[in-house]
């Protein structure tokens, strides 16, 4: 049997700029952490010959083609699988919808699984790009790569994006304290609603000849957020969250509604620096930035809203649990 755990994911700045529509010609940048909600992947070998998929339904089906879920068929396929295995996943949060990459995470974790079981060692770059291959180039999602890369690293990071396709990815150099301080001053508030982003990040997608300044200020915040991390600037992430919400705003028509827009006012009034939709939008989680010794005021002013208690998480996927037997050759 193997287990894995990968992490969600909180966006800081620079979401959007991770689309192939935008980084092939102008590269991106993005600031993201991993926080410790996780997809779980349990695998294990059967007697029988059968595949067993488990999630909101059940599936048993004789082969790899034969799965409906498109996520464990590509990931099973890409890494060489066969028959005679099952497969449960599990979430911490919605599954879908909600804003913090849940999909990229479980697609990443099932790789690693996958992998696993197998005896084969991977390195978080290759989960990466794997996932992406399968999200964006096999199943045609119209979605980025941050999720992907901040789910198999893990940690505080920055990701530029390069025309070439290529991802470079490095660690904030900050101590436990200051992440610990800057973890404590953000927070999460479920909008009780969750969306598919494809037909947002569809029309995102389309108009970003068109929105084209509006992604580069996003990528200007993205560079400015590292700066101000790097300088112990942490109230900056907050200011630039206020800034990229009015930003992002204007890249689709259904980014936010009157619901979100209310919930975000309420945040501002409460004593919040800044807050902003997490993920594409329209629903998910509102994630706030506030300082600590005005977060009673906030928590009062967004009561009707469930809040996602979390830290900081700084490790990517992982395999936590392996008990397999490898055949001796």
């Amino acid at each position: 049997m193997i287990i894995s755990q990968t992490p969600l994911r909180i966006s800081l700045s620079g979401g959007g700029t991770d689309l192939a529509n935008y980084y092939n010609p102008h590269e991106g940048f993005v600031v993201s952490t991993a926080i410790d909600k996780y997809i779980y992947v349990i695998l294990k070998e059967r007697f029988d010959d059968l595949i067993y998929v488990d999630y909101s339904a059940k599936e048993i089906v004789t082969t790899i083609d034969d799965i409906k879920h498109d996520l464990v068929k590509e990931a099973a396929r890409l890494t060489g699988m066969t028959n005679g295995f099952e497969v449960m996943m599990f979430a911490d949060i919605p599954s879908e919808g909600s804003g913090l990459g849940s999909s990229s995470s479980l697609t990443v974790g099932l790789l690693h699984a996958f992998y696993q079981y197998q005896g084969k060692l991977v390195t978080a770059e290759q989960l990466a790009r794997e996932a992406c291959k399968i999200e964006i180039e096999i199943l045609g999602r119209p979605i980025g790569k941050q999720d992907q890369y901040i789910a198999a690293y893990g940690g505080l990071k920055s990701f530029k994006f390069c025309k070439d396709e290529s991802v470079e990815a490095a660690s904030l150099d900050l101590s436990t304290e200051v992440k610990r301080k800057l973890g404590s001053n953000l927070l999460l508030f479920f909008t009780s609603t969750t969306r598919k982003a494809s037909s947002i990040l569809e029309e995102q997608n389309k108009n970003i000849i068109s929105k084209i300044d509006f992604h580069n200020k996003i990528k200007e915040l993205a560079y400015d957020t590292l700066d101000g991390l790097n300088a112990l600037d942490i109230n900056r992430v907050g200011e630039n969250l206020h800034v990229n919400w009015e930003l992002k705003k204007q890249l689709a028509s259904n980014v936010s509604n009157p619901e979100i827009d209310k919930m975000h006012s309420l945040a501002m009034e409460g004593g919040a620096l800044g807050a902003k939709i997490s993920g594409a939008g329209g629903g998910g989680f509102l994630l706030v930035y506030c300082e600590r010794d005005k977060q009673d005021n906030l928590r009062r002013a967004l009561r009707q809203y469930r809040e996602l208690p979390f830290y900081l998480e700084k490790h990517g996927s992982k395999i936590i649990f392996d008990q397999t037997r490898y055949d001796i050759k």
